[in-house]
């Protein structure tokens, strides 16, 4: 894909980062010591993940963002049967990673100002503490900055005002909400869900959801600093998850793919 050129929108994006790895290989018998597939290795490919995987469809979009990540990022790696596409197994390392959380010293040395969205893709891993969020929330806010949140954190006080999108599994664990907040959940094959209103997508069939959320949010964001319109923005994000789902791993859009709609 030939890279769009710049827009002229200032993006600043917070979150956890990872690598994803896929192991391919063929799986021609079983363990002789367990009964488990032996799998002969063929090749690996690393892709970006988590916020490093927003931070590409924003790019592929045309915008530059600002970012900011953990240093020692986690790794994601998918054992997968080159013939079939069968994952045999996930094996994930660096879970838990909060030696170096995002500080609330470096957030106030930031010109928030300047920014005309800011986006937050927390996978719950510790680089974005409570209090961090809660400061950035206040920051937006009292600078009128739209502040678009992707967390896994059940505890969502932290984020007041923002546009918090979850799916429906995090939906159901989430234990508080912040008291002002708009909330976009994402259903699936079912679309999109923004308060009472349901926004349908295109029937497809899914190959692989692997940072289908993420592809969401950075196309959510992207319309929405276009048209400044929450629902052009969410049916556009619904489309664009609904390519990514039919791709295999980790994928960023491509131009192609919204041309041909597939």
């Amino acid at each position: 894909m030939n890279t769009p050129p710049p827009t002229s929108f200032n993006v600043l994006l917070l979150g956890d980062a990872c690598i994803d790895k896929y192991h391919y290989g063929f799986c021609e018998r079983l363990s002789p010591e367990a009964p488990v597939p032996v799998l002969r290795h063929t090749r690996t490919e690393e892709r970006d993940g988590m916020c490093l995987n927003v931070k590409n469809n924003l790019m592929a979009f045309g915008i530059r963002p600002d970012i900011y990540h953990n240093s020692m990022l986690l790794s994601k790696e998918r054992f997968v049967d080159s013939k079939t596409k069968q994952h045999l197994m996930r094996f994930d390392k660096g879970e838990v990673n909060s030696s170096h959380p995002f500080s609330v010293s470096i957030l106030k040395k930031l010109d928030i100002k300047r920014y005309d969205v800011v986006v937050v893709s927390d996978y719950n891993k510790g680089f974005i503490p409570d209090n961090v969020a809660r400061l950035l929330a206040e920051l937006c806010t009292s600078h009128t900055i739209p502040l678009f949140v992707d967390s896994k954190k059940r505890d969502l006080s932290c984020y007041e005002n923002a546009y918090l999108k979850i799916n429906q599994k995090e939906y159901t664990e989430v234990k508080k909400f912040p008291l002002n907040y708009e909330l976009i959940v994402t259903l699936g094959a079912d679309g999109a869900r923004w308060g009472d209103q349901l926004f349908k997508t295109t029937p497809c069939e899914v190959f692989d959801v692997s940072g289908a959320g993420d592809t969401f949010l950075a196309a959510m964001v992207v319309e929405y600093l276009k048209t400044k319109s929450l629902p052009k923005a969410i049916e556009f994000a619904n489309r664009c998850a609904g390519i990514v789902v039919q791709k295999f791993g980790t994928y960023v859009l491509q131009e192609k793919d919204l041309e041909n709609g597939n």
